[in-house]
């Protein structure tokens, strides 16, 4: 149960019940009425602006209206005082048994507590990750790769019909690059010295077997032949050695897609030209000049007539090029062809997960979708922003297997996959990132993937310490459904179930905001109201969750305990990250 939204749901029917009586006017909107929680906790436990919205439409002062909706609500089951507050806030303050309430819902419902409906099973694409398959993922793919699979589980969670999804950039000049390096490797398994690897070459160690599995297969028989000859075959080679590889590394993070889609098989298979023959039907395309960039001009730059795209009229701040001076189609052609593709397989919001260097694409390929799905495909890009490796405060020296980067895998077999997913989203995407190797690794507060999973095992320590007090006792989650609730009665502890209680809230919001780090704020906020009620439990003893004489107190604390292991799991689950029942030095 998301508490915000059905009390929502319960002041807006005391809108109609004002627009019925004539207290408020016909064709009142009630679709701007928030329900939040108070600035400050001493105010109440939920806060709305009904009043505020409502006043200047209806003509009446907002007090005085607040005053109305307030004496209505006060009929609402549960709430226990209905205040005005300021020009014309309505706060309220909710019965114990409410709360308690609550906390049996989560027993009851185990990790699928804050499962939503909110996205009514609606299609929702999320691609990330799609590196150029010519090599292992570095640590900057990490988060893109992070953040992309965590958004789609939130949204999963949500009720969203989520399909992950990989895009093969596997149609420019870059595989044919990575051909030649291959190719290169391959001479050098059948014994030829070929000394230092030419500049621009891919000069990495990985590619080392790629060339060893060519000799296998294919012997010398292409010891002595053109590049024609052989380039076809060792570009499909490569690239498939590629996404195995850059796969593996992904598993090792815990990520699975489900579809890989090749933009060789869209361009081979015309839907570039289709494209473009859509757009220019709808009188998108002319051949023009673009004016020269701003500031100092590139040494390759020319003034040459192209086929240009009219991005102008749709968002973008000038027009693209889709067809370059020599005919060849630029790869904004292949990615409007690829977006297309997307929508026309169900997808009418699509999530891209970019690094921060494609920040000035996004308007182009958002005005393009507008344009081939007449404003009825939506687009959001997360742009994630540099990952900074350091050891200590200090500039990390790892292993560089990739020749030139720390890659993904070197990353996960130091710290492990789990501290990767959830320090990679202790930021917002969109913030720059350090991630010290050092720190992720102390067991501290100020090491927030540590002290979420303490609170996790310290409730599975909890319940063992009752389980030997009470050996009899049924202490498991749903055998503690029926425990006495009503000796829950410290602020503390009823203001720990009101976080508990705020987890569906935090799913939706997360989710409609595309906003996945709120996970992890969240769950550090919830792992620090256990830890402070544990610690204020050693300074008052009558607080400490096991009162060895006093069993149905000991159970209805255990309550809360179950819940809040519950809900760390629920999670963590959609965080990727396993929860642990101990820790260890």
């Amino acid at each position: 149960m998301n508490v915000f939204s059905a009390f929502k749901a319960s002041i807006e029917k005391e809108i109609e019940s004002l627009v019925s009586s004539g207290e408020l006017p016909e064709g009142t909107d009630a679709s701007r009425i928030s329900v939040e929680l108070p600035r400050d906790p001493e105010h109440g436990d939920l806060s709305t602006n009904a009043a505020m919205v409502l006043a200047k439409p209806a003509g009446l002062k907002p007090r005085d209206l607040a005053e109305t909706i307030a004496a209505r609500l006060m009929s609402i089951e549960s709430v226990k005082s209905a205040e005005v507050a300021g020009p014309g806030f309505i706060n309220l303050r909710l019965a114990d048994d409410f709360w308690y309430r609550q906390l049996v819902t989560i027993l009851e419902s185990g990790t699928e507590y804050g499962q939503g409906n909110l996205g009514k099973d609606r299609a929702v694409n999320v691609e990330y990750v799609s590196a150029n398959p010519t090599g292992p993922l570095h640590v900057g793919h990490a988060r893109g790769s992070v953040v992309g699979d965590v958004l789609a589980s939130l949204l999963a969670k949500a009720g969203f019909a989520v399909t992950r999804e990989y895009y093969i950039n596997d149609a420019g000049g870059q595989v044919d690059v990575l051909a030649r390096s291959a190719f290169l490797r391959y001479r050098e398994a059948l014994g030829e010295d070929i000394g230092d690897i030419p500049e621009g070459l891919y000069p990495g160690d990985y590619l080392k077997p790629v060339g060893q599995a060519l000799m296998a297969q294919h012997g010398d028989k292409w010891r002595n032949s053109e590049e024609s000859e052989w380039l076809p075959d060792v570009r499909e080679f490569s690239v498939t050695a590629m996404l195995d590889l850059i796969r593996d590394d992904l598993g090792a993070l815990g990520i699975q897609h489900d579809l890989f889609s090749s933009e060789r098989a869209l361009v081979e298979g015309g839907a570039v030209d289709k494209v473009m023959e859509t757009l220019e039907a709808d009188d998108l395309l002319y051949v023009g000049t673009l004016e020269p960039p701003k500031g100092k001009l590139p040494d390759d730059w020319e003034e040459r007539p192209q086929t240009l795209f009219k991005a102008s009229e749709y968002g973008d701040d000038t027009d693209r090029p889709v067809r370059k001076s020599d005919g060849s189609w630029t790869y904004f052609a292949s990615d409007l062809a690829y977006h297309q593709d997307k929508y026309r397989r169900g997808f009418p919001t699509m999530i891209d997960v970019w690094g921060a260097d494609h920040g000035g694409y996004v308007k182009r390929v958002a005005a393009g979708i507008k344009a081939l799905t007449g404003d009825k495909g939506a687009l959001d890009v997360k742009l994630c922003q540099m990952v900074r490796l350091l050891e200590n405060g200090e500039p990390a020296k790892m292993s560089k297997r990739s020749g030139t980067f720390v890659t993904l895998r070197d990353l996960v077999d130091a710290v492990g996959k789990d501290v990767v997913r959830f320090i990679m989203l202790t930021r917002k995407n969109d913030a720059p990132l350090d991630f010290d190797l050092v720190k992720v690794r102390e067991q501290s507060r100020d090491n927030p993937v540590f002290y979420v999973q303490y609170a996790h095992a310290r409730c599975h320590s909890v319940a063992k310490m009752a389980q030997e007090e009470f050996p009899g006792a049924d202490f498991s989650v749903t055998g503690l459904v029926g425990a006495d609730l009503s000796r829950l009665t410290d602020s503390d502890e009823l203001a720990l179930i009101r976080v508990l209680a705020a987890w569906p809230r935090m799913i939706e919001g997360a989710a409609e905001a595309h906003e996945p780090h709120r996970l992890a704020f969240y769950l550090y906020d919830l792992a620090a109201s256990f830890h402070g009620l544990w610690s204020k439990a050693r300074e008052e003893p009558g607080l400490r969750f096991v009162i060895a004489e006093d069993q149905e107190l000991t159970r209805g604390r255990m309550a809360l305990v179950r819940a809040v292991q519950t809900v760390i799991a629920s999670g963590l689950g959609v965080m990727g990250v396993t929860p642990v029942d101990e820790l260890r030095e």
